[in-house]
């Protein structure tokens, strides 16, 4: 099988050993379940827009939720849904084809929409543990502190900042001359794609463990603050109850695509063959499968006023709430 498709897509390659195009094998061994997989994948796809778009215009369209909390909330399910777009489409495509391939220009796209996705839901966490620090610690500071202007520079510090680095990155890796075409993941992954290269590839490494350290800093950051937190809530019954309320659900996000992230970048870099596909498939999308639909259900469900407003939005004739 790997012969015939070498032979296949040597087409593709041009004589200076760049590459036109990629395969992707990571659907090789399981293409006798396609039809399961792309059952669920078609019922899972369109239940994680229907959630997140649900909070998003909840959130949009009720002026009491224009608060910073609910609008980092909001800029979270904006992500979830840029991110998926990235692999969810081409994966339901490839469960239909025979031959499983990405152009070389698709693959830069993909790599730059699905990693960017992951940095930006570490900054949003960020900056939405930095909102409740000062909303717990400092109330009375909250809205002379946290002010229209300075909402809009923590948002656009959890876009600009890792599509900053993704670019750099991209550009650091097309510079690379590969000497192979064969991705074994579901989609283009930037360490996969960097150890086809003919020649070292000492610089990208280098300023890709320059970028991971920097974002599990900010997760080791977040992780630090709200142990403080804690601590200043012990001492107040409603201390106690704001903290469940709202750092609670931030804490279990921000668990969910640390090791998601973590789990994705140590296979990636150190995962041995050996294990078995299925495992390496859910290990490599777990942050495309968990983090977008357990984020709008933990913030749908888990607030109070977003669940109100969500059930008024939905059942506004069946169910009567009081504004």
């Amino acid at each position: 099988m790997q012969t015939e498709n070498m032979v296949r897509f040597q087409l593709f390659l041009k004589n200076d050993s760049s590459v036109l195009v990629f395969t992707l094998s990571g659907l090789n061994e399981t293409m006798k379940n396609r039809y399961v997989l792309l059952s669920v994948t078609a019922l899972f796809y369109p239940l994680m827009i229907f959630c997140n778009i649900t909070v998003i215009i909840t959130i949009l369209l009720h002026k009491k939720l224009h608060e910073p909390m609910y609008l980092f909330i909001c800029n979270l399910c904006v992500n979830g849904l840029f991110g998926t777009s990235g692999f969810y489409p081409k994966f339901m495509y490839d469960l239909l084809a025979h031959d499983h391939v990405i152009s070389y220009v698709g693959c830069m796209i993909q790599i730059f929409v699905i990693y960017s996705s992951i940095l930006c839901d570490f900054s949003t966490l960020t900056v939405m543990a930095y909102d409740r620090y000062v909303a717990i610690c400092r109330p009375l500071e909250y809205h002379s502190k946290m002010t229209n202007q300075k909402i809009v520079k923590c948002i656009l510090f959890c876009w600009l900042t890792p599509f900053f680095c993704m670019s750099f990155l991209i550009v650091l890796i097309s510079r690379l001359t590969l000497c192979g075409f064969s991705i074994e993941k579901l989609y283009c992954e930037i360490w996969a794609v960097a150890k086809l290269s003919c020649f070292s590839t000492t610089v990208n490494n280098v300023f890709g463990y320059i970028v991971i350290l920097t974002y599990f800093g900010h997760a080791l950051l977040i992780f630090c603050s709200y142990i403080y937190l804690i601590r200043k809530c012990r001492k107040s019954i409603e201390g106690r109850h704001k903290f469940i309320q709202t750092c609670v659900p931030h804490l279990l996000a921000l668990i969910t695509v640390t090791t998601a992230f973590l789990f994705d970048v140590l296979y990636s870099r150190y995962g041995s063959r050996n294990v078995p596909q299925s495992l390496r498939n859910f290990m490599a999308l777990e942050f495309l499968l968990i983090p977008p639909i357990l984020n709008p259900l933990i913030y749908g469900l888990n607030l109070t006023t977003v669940r109100h407003q969500i059930i008024r939005l939905l059942f506004k004739k069946q169910v009567g709430i009081s504004k």
